[in-house]
Protein backbone atom coordinates (compact mmCIF):
# COMPACT_ATOMS: atom_id res chain seq x y z
CA UNK A 1 0.00 0.00 0.00
CA UNK A 2 1.29 3.35 -1.23
CA UNK A 3 1.76 6.19 1.16
CA UNK A 4 -1.18 8.47 -0.37
CA UNK A 5 -3.39 5.59 0.01
CA UNK A 6 -2.86 4.60 3.69
CA UNK A 7 -2.75 8.88 4.26
CA UNK A 8 -6.16 8.84 2.69
CA UNK A 9 -7.57 5.68 4.40
CA UNK A 10 -6.49 7.52 7.90
CA UNK A 11 -8.65 10.35 6.60
CA UNK A 12 -11.64 8.68 5.77
CA UNK A 13 -11.54 6.56 9.16
CA UNK A 14 -11.34 10.04 10.89
CA UNK A 15 -14.46 11.14 8.90
CA UNK A 16 -16.55 7.69 9.70
CA UNK A 17 -15.64 8.10 13.57
CA UNK A 18 -16.55 11.98 13.75
CA UNK A 19 -19.98 11.64 11.30
CA UNK A 20 -20.77 8.67 13.72
CA UNK A 21 -19.92 10.57 17.33
CA UNK A 22 -21.86 13.35 15.59
CA UNK A 23 -24.79 11.09 14.42
CA UNK A 24 -24.78 9.73 18.40
CA UNK A 25 -25.17 12.92 19.70
CA UNK A 26 -28.18 14.02 17.92
CA UNK A 27 -29.55 11.01 17.89
CA UNK A 28 -29.83 9.83 22.09
CA UNK A 29 -30.53 13.69 23.32
CA UNK A 30 -33.04 11.76 25.59
CA UNK A 31 -29.94 9.69 26.83
CA UNK A 32 -28.01 12.83 27.54
CA UNK A 33 -30.66 14.73 29.39
CA UNK A 34 -30.81 11.48 31.54
CA UNK A 35 -27.39 11.51 32.29
CA UNK A 36 -27.21 15.08 33.05
CA UNK A 37 -30.03 15.64 35.48
CA UNK A 38 -27.89 12.29 37.19
CA UNK A 39 -25.00 13.49 37.34
CA UNK A 40 -23.76 14.80 40.49
CA UNK A 41 -22.13 18.69 38.98
CA UNK A 42 -22.75 20.10 43.03
CA UNK A 43 -22.89 19.26 46.04
CA UNK A 44 -25.62 18.33 47.78
CA UNK A 45 -26.91 17.56 43.83
CA UNK A 46 -28.01 20.93 44.14
CA UNK A 47 -29.18 22.48 40.21
CA UNK A 48 -26.90 25.15 39.47
CA UNK A 49 -29.56 27.96 39.45
CA UNK A 50 -29.25 27.26 43.37
CA UNK A 51 -26.09 27.23 44.05
CA UNK A 52 -25.26 30.41 46.71
CA UNK A 53 -23.94 33.05 44.97
CA UNK A 54 -23.40 31.59 41.62
CA UNK A 55 -25.20 34.18 39.74
CA UNK A 56 -22.02 36.26 40.75
CA UNK A 57 -18.85 34.43 41.02
CA UNK A 58 -17.89 31.30 41.47
CA UNK A 59 -16.60 29.87 45.04
CA UNK A 60 -13.05 30.40 45.95
CA UNK A 61 -13.37 27.13 47.98
CA UNK A 62 -15.39 24.50 47.83
CA UNK A 63 -16.31 22.21 50.41
CA UNK A 64 -17.40 18.59 50.80
CA UNK A 65 -16.23 17.30 47.90
CA UNK A 66 -13.56 15.19 49.06
CA UNK A 67 -14.59 12.55 51.66
CA UNK A 68 -12.95 13.34 55.13
CA UNK A 69 -9.99 10.41 56.22
CA UNK A 70 -9.84 8.73 59.41
CA UNK A 71 -6.37 8.18 59.82
CA UNK A 72 -6.44 7.25 63.47
CA UNK A 73 -5.57 3.81 65.04
CA UNK A 74 -7.79 0.61 65.52
CA UNK A 75 -7.76 -1.61 62.38
CA UNK A 76 -5.39 -3.78 63.29
CA UNK A 77 -7.53 -4.72 66.28
CA UNK A 78 -8.04 -8.52 66.06
CA UNK A 79 -11.65 -9.55 66.52
CA UNK A 80 -12.95 -10.69 70.34
CA UNK A 81 -13.51 -13.84 71.56
CA UNK A 82 -16.41 -15.69 73.75
CA UNK A 83 -19.04 -13.20 72.19
CA UNK A 84 -22.72 -15.40 72.16
CA UNK A 85 -24.20 -12.17 70.22
CA UNK A 86 -23.48 -8.84 68.19
CA UNK A 87 -25.36 -6.30 69.55
CA UNK A 88 -26.32 -3.10 67.18
CA UNK A 89 -27.79 0.28 69.07
CA UNK A 90 -30.87 1.95 68.10
CA UNK A 91 -31.62 5.22 69.42
CA UNK A 92 -35.38 6.22 68.62
CA UNK A 93 -38.45 7.97 69.79
CA UNK A 94 -39.93 5.69 71.67
CA UNK A 95 -41.88 7.18 74.51
CA UNK A 96 -42.76 10.44 75.89
CA UNK A 97 -42.23 12.35 72.78
CA UNK A 98 -44.53 13.03 69.81
CA UNK A 99 -42.52 11.66 67.58
CA UNK A 100 -43.15 8.05 69.18
CA UNK A 101 -45.22 6.64 66.19
CA UNK A 102 -42.42 7.49 63.78
CA UNK A 103 -39.91 5.93 66.45
CA UNK A 104 -41.45 2.62 67.12
CA UNK A 105 -41.92 2.17 63.12
CA UNK A 106 -38.01 3.05 62.83
CA UNK A 107 -37.08 0.48 65.79
CA UNK A 108 -39.77 -2.10 63.60
CA UNK A 109 -38.21 -1.70 60.06
CA UNK A 110 -34.62 -2.60 61.74
CA UNK A 111 -35.84 -5.21 63.73
CA UNK A 112 -37.06 -7.14 60.67
CA UNK A 113 -33.68 -6.56 58.88
CA UNK A 114 -32.34 -7.91 61.87
CA UNK A 115 -34.49 -10.87 61.95
CA UNK A 116 -34.38 -12.15 58.32
CA UNK A 117 -30.41 -12.18 58.79
CA UNK A 118 -30.34 -13.72 62.01
CA UNK A 119 -32.52 -16.85 59.80
CA UNK A 120 -29.80 -16.72 57.35
CA UNK A 121 -26.97 -17.59 59.97
CA UNK A 122 -26.65 -14.48 61.74
CA UNK A 123 -22.97 -13.34 61.67
CA UNK A 124 -20.71 -16.76 61.82
CA UNK A 125 -23.59 -18.40 63.57
CA UNK A 126 -23.85 -15.63 66.07
CA UNK A 127 -27.22 -13.64 66.52
CA UNK A 128 -27.27 -10.38 65.84
CA UNK A 129 -29.23 -8.36 68.76
CA UNK A 130 -30.76 -4.71 69.16
CA UNK A 131 -30.31 -3.01 72.17
CA UNK A 132 -32.79 0.13 71.86
CA UNK A 133 -33.22 3.05 73.52
CA UNK A 134 -35.62 5.61 74.15
CA UNK A 135 -34.76 9.50 72.34
CA UNK A 136 -37.02 11.41 74.78
CA UNK A 137 -36.20 15.04 73.00
CA UNK A 138 -33.70 16.25 75.70
CA UNK A 139 -29.76 16.99 74.41
CA UNK A 140 -28.14 15.53 77.60
CA UNK A 141 -30.55 12.54 77.94
CA UNK A 142 -29.68 11.38 74.49
CA UNK A 143 -25.97 11.59 74.82
CA UNK A 144 -26.63 9.61 77.93
CA UNK A 145 -28.11 6.95 75.96
CA UNK A 146 -25.34 7.13 73.46
CA UNK A 147 -22.48 6.58 76.25
CA UNK A 148 -24.41 3.86 77.71
CA UNK A 149 -24.48 2.25 74.42
CA UNK A 150 -20.87 2.77 74.66
CA UNK A 151 -20.89 0.16 77.67
CA UNK A 152 -22.63 -2.24 76.11
CA UNK A 153 -20.25 -2.40 73.39
CA UNK A 154 -22.75 -1.97 70.28
CA UNK A 155 -20.65 -1.93 67.17
CA UNK A 156 -22.81 0.51 65.13
CA UNK A 157 -25.71 2.89 66.16
CA UNK A 158 -28.92 3.00 63.84
CA UNK A 159 -31.08 6.13 64.36
CA UNK A 160 -32.47 9.11 65.52
CA UNK A 161 -35.14 11.02 64.08
CA UNK A 162 -34.90 14.06 66.14
CA UNK A 163 -32.33 16.96 64.35
CA UNK A 164 -30.73 18.20 67.59
CA UNK A 165 -30.43 15.20 69.25
CA UNK A 166 -28.41 13.43 66.28
CA UNK A 167 -26.18 16.03 66.30
CA UNK A 168 -25.33 15.92 69.92
CA UNK A 169 -25.36 12.20 69.75
CA UNK A 170 -22.67 12.11 66.75
CA UNK A 171 -20.26 13.88 68.70
CA UNK A 172 -20.78 11.19 71.48
CA UNK A 173 -20.16 8.69 69.13
CA UNK A 174 -17.19 10.49 67.52
CA UNK A 175 -15.27 10.20 71.12
CA UNK A 176 -16.51 6.43 71.50
CA UNK A 177 -15.38 5.91 67.64
CA UNK A 178 -18.67 3.78 66.83
CA UNK A 179 -20.10 3.74 63.24
CA UNK A 180 -23.27 5.74 62.75
CA UNK A 181 -25.96 5.28 60.29
CA UNK A 182 -29.05 7.55 59.95
CA UNK A 183 -31.75 6.60 58.37
CA UNK A 184 -34.57 9.16 59.29
CA UNK A 185 -32.93 12.79 59.95
CA UNK A 186 -33.52 14.83 57.34
CA UNK A 187 -31.19 17.83 58.19
CA UNK A 188 -28.71 19.31 55.53
CA UNK A 189 -26.44 19.86 58.35
CA UNK A 190 -26.06 16.46 60.03
CA UNK A 191 -23.04 15.08 57.61
CA UNK A 192 -21.48 18.68 57.20
CA UNK A 193 -20.73 18.30 60.71
CA UNK A 194 -17.52 16.18 59.25
CA UNK A 195 -17.31 13.37 61.41
CA UNK A 196 -16.22 11.09 59.31
CA UNK A 197 -18.53 7.76 61.65
CA UNK A 198 -21.47 9.38 60.28
CA UNK A 199 -23.38 8.68 57.27
CA UNK A 200 -27.34 9.02 55.95
CA UNK A 201 -29.39 6.41 53.88
CA UNK A 202 -32.13 9.22 53.37
CA UNK A 203 -32.14 12.06 51.04
CA UNK A 204 -32.42 15.35 53.17
CA UNK A 205 -34.63 18.38 53.14
CA UNK A 206 -32.36 20.15 50.19
CA UNK A 207 -33.21 17.97 48.45
CA UNK A 208 -36.96 18.04 49.40
CA UNK A 209 -36.83 22.02 49.17
CA UNK A 210 -35.07 22.22 45.22
CA UNK A 211 -38.21 19.72 44.32
CA UNK A 212 -40.96 21.91 45.64
CA UNK A 213 -39.32 24.87 44.52
CA UNK A 214 -39.04 23.63 40.75
CA UNK A 215 -42.55 22.47 41.28
CA UNK A 216 -44.38 25.65 42.66
CA UNK A 217 -42.48 28.09 40.88
CA UNK A 218 -41.41 26.52 37.60
CA UNK A 219 -44.14 24.04 37.41
CA UNK A 220 -47.24 25.74 38.76
CA UNK A 221 -46.04 28.88 38.12
CA UNK A 222 -46.96 30.95 41.51
CA UNK A 223 -45.27 33.42 42.92
CA UNK A 224 -46.28 34.65 46.09
CA UNK A 225 -45.93 31.98 48.96
CA UNK A 226 -46.60 32.11 52.78
CA UNK A 227 -45.17 29.20 55.32
CA UNK A 228 -46.35 28.22 58.19
CA UNK A 229 -44.16 25.92 60.22
CA UNK A 230 -43.63 23.89 63.43
CA UNK A 231 -41.39 26.07 65.86
CA UNK A 232 -38.55 23.30 66.16
CA UNK A 233 -35.11 22.56 63.99
CA UNK A 234 -37.32 20.37 61.72
CA UNK A 235 -39.85 22.95 60.69
CA UNK A 236 -36.40 25.70 61.21
CA UNK A 237 -33.82 24.23 58.96
CA UNK A 238 -36.28 22.43 56.63
CA UNK A 239 -37.93 26.06 56.02
CA UNK A 240 -34.81 28.11 55.49
CA UNK A 241 -33.50 25.31 52.70
CA UNK A 242 -36.83 26.21 51.09
CA UNK A 243 -36.84 29.56 51.79
CA UNK A 244 -33.42 29.76 50.55
CA UNK A 245 -34.21 27.70 47.42
CA UNK A 246 -36.91 30.03 46.92
CA UNK A 247 -35.30 33.27 46.93
CA UNK A 248 -32.22 31.87 44.41
CA UNK A 249 -35.01 31.52 41.41
CA UNK A 250 -36.54 35.33 41.85
CA UNK A 251 -39.08 33.99 44.43
CA UNK A 252 -38.64 35.39 48.20
CA UNK A 253 -41.30 33.98 50.19
CA UNK A 254 -43.67 36.78 51.33
CA UNK A 255 -44.22 35.15 55.02
CA UNK A 256 -43.10 32.82 57.43
CA UNK A 257 -45.19 32.00 60.97
CA UNK A 258 -44.74 29.52 63.47
CA UNK A 259 -46.88 27.27 65.34
CA UNK A 260 -45.90 24.94 68.57
CA UNK A 261 -45.99 21.46 68.36
CA UNK A 262 -49.33 20.00 69.52
CA UNK A 263 -50.99 23.24 69.23
CA UNK A 264 -54.81 23.33 67.98
CA UNK A 265 -55.86 27.01 67.65
CA UNK A 266 -54.02 28.82 64.43
CA UNK A 267 -56.35 31.45 63.57
CA UNK A 268 -53.99 34.31 64.56
CA UNK A 269 -51.36 32.77 62.27
CA UNK A 270 -53.85 32.22 59.60
CA UNK A 271 -54.99 35.84 59.59
CA UNK A 272 -51.45 37.33 59.48
CA UNK A 273 -51.30 34.86 55.97
CA UNK A 274 -54.57 35.88 54.70
CA UNK A 275 -53.25 39.55 55.08
CA UNK A 276 -50.21 38.96 53.41
CA UNK A 277 -52.33 37.89 50.12
CA UNK A 278 -50.25 35.02 48.85
CA UNK A 279 -50.90 32.50 45.76
CA UNK A 280 -49.94 29.34 47.83
CA UNK A 281 -49.14 28.29 51.44
CA UNK A 282 -46.13 25.65 52.36
CA UNK A 283 -47.00 24.08 55.46
CA UNK A 284 -44.03 22.05 57.51
CA UNK A 285 -44.23 20.17 60.34
CA UNK A 286 -45.70 16.79 61.68
CA UNK A 287 -49.11 15.18 59.85
CA UNK A 288 -51.61 16.11 62.57
CA UNK A 289 -51.12 19.72 62.94
CA UNK A 290 -50.74 20.11 59.54
CA UNK A 291 -54.29 18.42 59.01
CA UNK A 292 -55.54 20.49 61.50
CA UNK A 293 -54.31 23.38 59.60
CA UNK A 294 -55.59 22.61 56.42
CA UNK A 295 -59.20 22.13 57.76
CA UNK A 296 -59.37 25.36 59.61
CA UNK A 297 -57.88 26.52 56.38
CA UNK A 298 -60.90 25.74 54.46
CA UNK A 299 -63.56 26.51 57.23
CA UNK A 300 -62.22 30.17 56.98
CA UNK A 301 -62.41 30.28 53.21
CA UNK A 302 -58.53 29.95 52.50
CA UNK A 303 -58.90 27.90 49.49
CA UNK A 304 -55.03 28.90 48.61
CA UNK A 305 -52.96 25.88 47.27
CA UNK A 306 -51.21 24.10 49.97
CA UNK A 307 -48.09 22.27 49.92
CA UNK A 308 -46.73 20.63 52.76
CA UNK A 309 -43.59 19.26 54.15
CA UNK A 310 -42.87 15.20 53.49
CA UNK A 311 -44.13 14.04 56.68
CA UNK A 312 -47.47 14.63 55.34
CA UNK A 313 -47.11 11.53 53.59
CA UNK A 314 -48.51 9.60 56.23
CA UNK A 315 -52.08 8.45 56.75
CA UNK A 316 -52.75 10.44 59.60
CA UNK A 317 -52.84 13.44 57.60
CA UNK A 318 -55.15 11.78 55.16
CA UNK A 319 -57.38 10.88 58.04
CA UNK A 320 -57.47 14.15 59.97
CA UNK A 321 -57.88 16.28 56.70
CA UNK A 322 -60.16 14.13 54.85
CA UNK A 323 -61.40 15.55 52.00
CA UNK A 324 -59.62 18.42 52.22
CA UNK A 325 -56.71 16.60 51.95
CA UNK A 326 -57.09 16.03 48.40
CA UNK A 327 -54.93 18.04 45.91
CA UNK A 328 -52.31 18.40 47.92
CA UNK A 329 -48.62 17.60 46.86
CA UNK A 330 -45.52 17.15 49.07
CA UNK A 331 -42.57 15.38 48.77
CA UNK A 332 -41.43 11.82 49.21
CA UNK A 333 -37.84 10.07 49.74
CA UNK A 334 -38.55 6.90 48.08
CA UNK A 335 -41.60 5.53 46.21
CA UNK A 336 -43.66 3.49 48.25
CA UNK A 337 -45.65 1.61 45.50
CA UNK A 338 -42.73 1.21 43.38
CA UNK A 339 -43.70 -2.71 41.81
CA UNK A 340 -40.00 -3.61 42.66
CA UNK A 341 -39.82 -7.69 44.08
CA UNK A 342 -37.73 -6.33 47.44
CA UNK A 343 -39.51 -3.32 48.25
CA UNK A 344 -43.07 -5.62 47.73
CA UNK A 345 -41.53 -8.61 50.17
CA UNK A 346 -40.28 -5.90 52.47
CA UNK A 347 -44.13 -4.81 52.92
CA UNK A 348 -45.34 -7.97 52.93
CA UNK A 349 -42.85 -9.47 55.69
CA UNK A 350 -43.13 -6.26 58.18
CA UNK A 351 -46.97 -6.14 57.47
CA UNK A 352 -47.25 -9.32 59.06
CA UNK A 353 -44.84 -9.13 61.44
CA UNK A 354 -46.36 -6.47 63.03
CA UNK A 355 -49.37 -5.51 61.81
CA UNK A 356 -49.27 -2.28 59.82
CA UNK A 357 -47.71 -0.56 56.70
CA UNK A 358 -44.11 0.51 57.27
CA UNK A 359 -43.61 4.29 56.73
CA UNK A 360 -40.79 6.05 55.09
CA UNK A 361 -39.02 5.72 58.37
CA UNK A 362 -39.39 1.98 58.47
CA UNK A 363 -38.52 1.23 55.10
CA UNK A 364 -35.36 3.58 55.57
CA UNK A 365 -34.27 1.78 58.68
CA UNK A 366 -34.57 -1.48 56.62
CA UNK A 367 -32.05 -0.55 54.85
CA UNK A 368 -30.16 1.18 57.19
CA UNK A 369 -29.75 -1.72 59.07
CA UNK A 370 -29.14 -4.44 56.47
CA UNK A 371 -26.32 -2.09 54.91
CA UNK A 372 -24.79 -2.09 58.64
CA UNK A 373 -25.27 -5.89 59.11
CA UNK A 374 -24.01 -6.36 55.53
CA UNK A 375 -20.58 -4.47 56.33
CA UNK A 376 -20.30 -6.80 59.63
CA UNK A 377 -20.60 -9.89 57.33
CA UNK A 378 -17.88 -8.40 55.24
CA UNK A 379 -15.50 -7.37 57.36
CA UNK A 380 -15.84 -8.67 60.84
CA UNK A 381 -16.63 -6.90 64.15
CA UNK A 382 -13.95 -4.25 64.07
CA UNK A 383 -15.78 -0.72 64.55
CA UNK A 384 -13.29 1.05 62.60
CA UNK A 385 -13.25 -1.36 59.54
CA UNK A 386 -17.49 -1.80 59.95
CA UNK A 387 -16.99 2.51 59.48
CA UNK A 388 -14.75 2.10 56.55
CA UNK A 389 -16.98 -0.14 54.40
CA UNK A 390 -20.00 1.97 55.38
CA UNK A 391 -18.41 5.18 54.27
CA UNK A 392 -16.98 3.28 51.34
CA UNK A 393 -20.01 2.97 49.40
CA UNK A 394 -21.21 5.06 46.69
CA UNK A 395 -24.70 3.77 46.13
CA UNK A 396 -26.68 1.19 47.92
CA UNK A 397 -29.67 -0.91 46.01
CA UNK A 398 -32.33 -1.46 48.85
CA UNK A 399 -36.11 -1.61 49.37
CA UNK A 400 -36.57 2.27 48.95
CA UNK A 401 -34.28 2.19 45.78
CA UNK A 402 -30.85 3.60 44.61
CA UNK A 403 -29.60 5.07 47.55
CA UNK A 404 -26.41 7.52 46.17
CA UNK A 405 -23.84 8.70 48.40
CA UNK A 406 -22.26 11.70 47.61
CA UNK A 407 -18.77 12.96 49.37
CA UNK A 408 -19.94 13.38 52.55
CA UNK A 409 -22.08 10.23 53.05
CA UNK A 410 -25.10 11.98 52.59
CA UNK A 411 -28.12 9.89 50.57
CA UNK A 412 -28.33 12.60 47.05
CA UNK A 413 -30.90 9.86 45.67
CA UNK A 414 -34.61 10.58 43.89
CA UNK A 415 -36.54 12.46 45.85
CA UNK A 416 -40.69 11.52 44.53
CA UNK A 417 -43.65 14.02 44.32
CA UNK A 418 -46.60 13.18 46.10
CA UNK A 419 -50.28 14.05 45.42
CA UNK A 420 -53.50 13.05 47.15
CA UNK A 421 -56.24 12.10 44.85
CA UNK A 422 -59.10 10.48 46.01
CA UNK A 423 -57.80 9.78 49.63
CA UNK A 424 -54.76 8.35 48.07
CA UNK A 425 -50.83 9.22 47.84
CA UNK A 426 -49.67 9.51 44.04
CA UNK A 427 -46.43 9.61 43.61
CA UNK A 428 -43.64 10.57 40.56
CA UNK A 429 -40.03 11.36 40.39
CA UNK A 430 -39.17 14.90 40.82
CA UNK A 431 -37.29 16.26 38.04
CA UNK A 432 -35.38 19.41 37.49
CA UNK A 433 -32.11 19.59 35.18
CA UNK A 434 -29.15 21.69 35.59
CA UNK A 435 -28.86 24.47 33.60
Amino acid sequence: MTSKMRKLNHINLALILGISGFLLMQTTPQAAAQYQEKEDKNYGNTPDKQVPYANYQDAYKKHFQVPLEFTGAGREKPEPKGLKEVRIGVLAPLKGNVLVPQGTQLLQGATLALEEANARGGYKGLPFKILAHNDVGLWGAAANEIVKMGDEEVWTILGTIDDINSHVGIRVALKLEIPWVNSSDPDPTFTETNIPWVMRCISDDRQSSYALVDYIYQHKGLKRVAVLRANNRYGRVGVMEFRDAALRVGNPIVLEVRYEDGESNFDTQLERIKNSNPDAVVLWGNALEMGLILNRMRELGMNYPVFTSDRGVNPLFIETAGENANGIVTTCQYNPKADTPALKAFQHNYKERFGQEPDVFAAHAYDGMSMTIKAIQKVGLNRYLIRDELVGLKKYDGVTGEILFDASWNDIGRIFMAEIKDGDFIFSPAVWKYE
